[in-house]
């Protein structure tokens, strides 16, 4: 009976099937053995021709050995987490490659739209989150919430976009599109009712793991009113969850242009948090992206550097960045 998450013997048995690769090719983290180069999939066009060309490069991502793959309700309209659910079938009947030996990430925040943006953006939040008491539209700041029940509602829509029962990792999407507008402490507060829903779903095996991915929220500084204490949010996460809570994972960006995040990820480590890099070679604008990719995979601190990949031939181009160690 296939398992409903990623597993200690499923990853590890995905690691022996790429003898070949670099011995520091895998990570192990919390049980499970990562990759250290993950596939994203935010840009592109919402379109079929893209969504074909993702799911054939998530499937020739984990043929070459990346088993973690990153994606968002948001992105392209939802239509990315259907193509990771298009792929995962494929995976399954004709690599014999199961949910166990990947590591499937999504996050919650913005509005999705489904397909496509709507024509009435106040309609649709109308009728989508006010009307079924999902939100008020006070909950929205710039196109995002994060109230238990809208977090809910897209973890739900995320597990059926990707024809799944379990996320491995699911990410409170850039929460600090909220602090321009709430206090400190009542952002805090949102954020503690957050990550008590996503307990409760741990509870329920929906998730395996939860954290944040940011885009400035650890990089700002810390007296800059968008800053985020990783130390605060784990100690939210001890208060709702125990010493047993599943706070384990945080994104945020780092490449050769961004590095401010060393010092969070190093700050991490202490806390038993694991670190991924989004944007490893700033959205496709470095001239070498080997060179780009191994300079954040090789960043202590750093578990997994995810690339952006919407076609194979970025997959093969990408994945070859390690191969000598």
């Amino acid at each position: 009976m296939p398992e409903r998450c990623a597993t200690t013997e499923g990853t590890a048995r995905y690691r022996e099937r790429f003898a070949d690769r670099a011995a520091d090719h895998f990570r192990e983290q919390r049980g499970l053995v990562l990759s250290s180069i993950g596939i994203g999939t935010y840009l592109g066009h919402a379109d079929e021709a893209t969504d074909q060309n993702y799911t054939r490069a998530i499937v020739r991502a984990v043929e070459l050995g990346c088993n973690v793959i990153d994606t968002a309700a948001n992105y392209r309209f939802q239509r990315s987490e259907r193509s990771i659910g298009r792929a995962l079938k494929t995976l399954a009947s004709e690599n014999g490659i199961g949910h166990e030996e990947l590591v499937i990430c999504t996050k919650g925040g913005y509005l999705p739209f489904d397909g496509s943006p709507p024509r009435n953006m106040r309609e649709y939040v109308l009728e989508t989150f006010v009307k079924p008491g999902i939100a008020s539209f006070e909950d929205f700041v710039d196109g995002h919430c994060m109230t238990p029940a809208y977090l809910q509602s897209q973890l739900d829509q995320s597990l059926r976009n990707m024809g799944l029962e379990c996320v491995d990792v699911y990410y409170v999407h850039n929460p600090e599109s909220q602090l321009g507008q709430v206090s400190e402490p009542e952002f805090y507060s949102r954020l503690r009712l957050a990550f008590e829903k996503l307990e409760q779903n741990r509870s329920e095996g929906k998730i395996a793991h939860y954290g944040v991915a940011t885009w400035n929220g650890f990089r700002a500084p810390e007296q800059s009113g968008r800053h985020h204490s990783l130390g605060r949010m784990v100690e939210l996460a001890r208060e709702v969850g125990g010493d047993s809570h599943g706070f384990h994972f945080i994104q945020l960006p780092f490449n050769l242009a961004m590095q401010e995040g060393i010092t969070v990820a190093n700050e991490a480590q202490g806390l038993g948090v694991t670190v991924v890099a989004s944007a490893s070679i700033l959205q496709g604008r470095v001239p070498d992206p080997r060179a780009a990719i191994q300079f954040v995979r090789s960043t202590p601190g750093i578990t997994t550097a995810l690339v952006g990949m919407s076609r194979v031939e970025h997959v093969e181009q990408n994945l070859a960045a390690d191969e000598r160690g």
